[in-house]
Formats: C-alpha cells, sequence, structure tokens
C-alpha cells in the first residue's frame, strides 16, 4: 500500500476554508483518508491523505481525471477558486509497512 500526502501551504487566513472546502468536495473520493492542518511546524498547511495499493492504482486515478464521472465533476466545480487560496504546495508519497 502507498500513502500520498498532497500538501498546501496556504495564505495565512486560509488554511480551515480550505481544508472545509476539501472535506466537502473530496467526500465521494474513496481514496482520501483524511484532511489534516497543522498544529505544529510550518504554519498554514493542509494535508490531504490518500491511499492506494500500488503506484499502478495511483496512476490509473489520474487517468480517470481525464474521463471524470459526473460525481467528480461536481467536486471539481467545489473545488473551483481553490488555488487563490494557497501560496505553494507538494506531494509525499510514502510506502506503508
Amino acid at each position: 500500500m502507498i500513502q500520498i500526502h498532497d500538501i498546501f501551504v496556504c495564505k495565512p487566513g486560509n488554511a480551515s476554508k480550505l481544508a472545509k472546502l476539501c472535506k466537502e468536495a473530496m467526500t465521494a473520493d474513496k481514496h482520501v483518508r483524511h484532511i489534516m492542518t497543522d498544529m505544529t511546524g510550518q504554519f498554514n498547511r493542509v494535508i490531504i491523505v490518500s491511499e492506494y495499493e500500488n503506484l499502478t492504482d495511483y496512476e490509473k486515478s489520474w487517468e480517470e481525471m481525464m474521463n471524470p464521472t459526473p460525481e467528480m465533476k461536481e467536486a471539481m466545480k467545489k473545488m473551483e477558486g481553490y488555488q487563490d487560496m494557497y501560496l505553494t504546495g507538494g506531494r509525499e508519497i510514502y510506502k506503508v509497512w
């Protein structure tokens, strides 16, 4: 199993807004496990944790985004404008033992 951490460093005052937006928009995504905000370390972070069986499954999820289902289109619509809430971000991929 692999775990993906999509990390967003938000503009001040936007981390909780982005976390709430992600939670509302991503409820149907079976891979999303947690949406977290920081309590220590770097400020203003939102981390979306998702899990996949392997890297092939993860790559398939990107291919599915190219032909979105109605549910995916609805989630994408909810996420409109989210880019204005953050400054930078990154992705970390971990193997779960």
